[in-house]
């Protein structure tokens, strides 16, 4: 398994609206509406901690799911807001100075 990273893009609107996330894409005004596990995906997404790491202490400790499971569908997840430019999205650590909305691999 490859390690995935993934930091916020600093182009998006991000709001808490009634607990819930909310998300709008800067590149094509797509509104994600965001899951609790997806939220905790979007908030930990630092571009420091690896992807697995978030599965494994914030997502399989909070919710029943399998640690594999849970590690797919964060990565499809991550893969999906990359695609809009929501995400960062990279097999190593993201700097700060990093250009926001690309994806390297």
């Amino acid at each position: 398994m490859s390690e995935k990273y993934a930091a916020r893009s600093r182009a998006v609107a991000a709001r808490v609206l009634d607990g819930e996330m909310i998300i709008m894409s800067a590149t094509d005004s797509t509104l994600f509406s965001l899951n609790d596990v997806a939220t905790i995906i979007w908030q930990s997404a630092d571009g420091q901690t690896p992807l697995s790491l978030i599965v494994r202490d914030r997502i399989c400790v909070e919710f029943d799911v399998a640690q594999e499971d849970a590690y797919r569908d964060a990565k499809a997840f991550t893969e999906k807001l990359a695609s809009h430019g929501i995400l960062q999205v990279s097999d190593q650590p993201i700097r700060d100075d990093e250009p926001t909305g690309s994806v390297r691999r």
